[in-house]
Order: C-alpha cells, then sequence, then structure tokens
C-alpha cells in the first residue's frame, strides 16, 4: 500500500490520489470505486498494483492478488451477457479456469477516466 498518497482536489472519487515514485508521479485508481463497489470493511488495507499505459504510471488499488497467470489469447471469450454492467463495462473478455470464469478487465477501459467537470457538463 502506498504511504505518501495525496489527495487530488475535485478529481472524481475513483481517483485515490497520486504519489511519487522514484521521481514519477502515479495516479492511483481505487478499484472499487470505478467498479462501482462499496467501500471495504474488513479493515484490510489495499494492495497496489502498477501499470504502465501510454507513457504514464498509474496504481490501481486492489483487495488482494490471487495468482499470476498468463493465459493464451485464444482461450479468451466475450463477455457473458448476464455478466454485471459495472464489470462489463470494464471486461475485456473472460476465461475458463476449472469449472469458474475469470473476468479479464481491459487496461484501456479501466484508465479511461472522465474528469468529474466533463461529467457534469
Amino acid at each position: 500500500m502506498p504511504e505518501r498518497l495525496t489527495r487530488v482536489p475535485l478529481a472524481s472519487s475513483e481517483i485515490a490520489g497520486v504519489l511519487n515514485l522514484r521521481g514519477r508521479i502515479v495516479t492511483v485508481v481505487d478499484m472499487r470505486a470505478r467498479l462501482g463497489l462499496p467501500k471495504a470493511d474488513d479493515g484490510k488495507l489495499p494492495m497496489a498494483v502498477g501499470v504502465d499505459q501510454r507513457g504514464e504510471s498509474y496504481g490501481l488499488l486492489i483487495d488482494q492478488i490471487g495468482e499470476v497467470l498468463r493465459l493464451l489469447e485464444d482461450g479468451r471469450e466475450d463477455n457473458p451477457v448476464n455478466l454485471d454492467p459495472r464489470m462489463a463495462k470494464l471486461a475485456g473478455g473472460v476465461h475458463r479456469l476449472d469449472g469458474q470464469l475469470m473476468v479479464v478487465l481491459d487496461v484501456d477501459r479501466v484508465l479511461e477516466l472522465v474528469p468529474r467537470t466533463a461529467v457534469a457538463a
């Protein structure tokens, strides 16, 4: 968990803040807020996963990391029609794993952050 997170005035609720990581300004995205989920009330500190996208650095605040998998692209299927709309707008498909579905987030969609002023207009 980042220790020196600085809040950004007037930023959307999805932006947890920014931090300085080795001289780079990193925007930190609260994935619970991004997915429209309530704040965690289990008392555990969130974890941060670093992402570099189009020359910018981001940190994604998440609850936990299960395991890291390398999946083949041809195993990806389209989103099921019954996928929760909050998840579907950010998902890039699903993979079938031992009787379970794993939703794959599309990083481009996750980082399509609309400023609050644009939403209000």
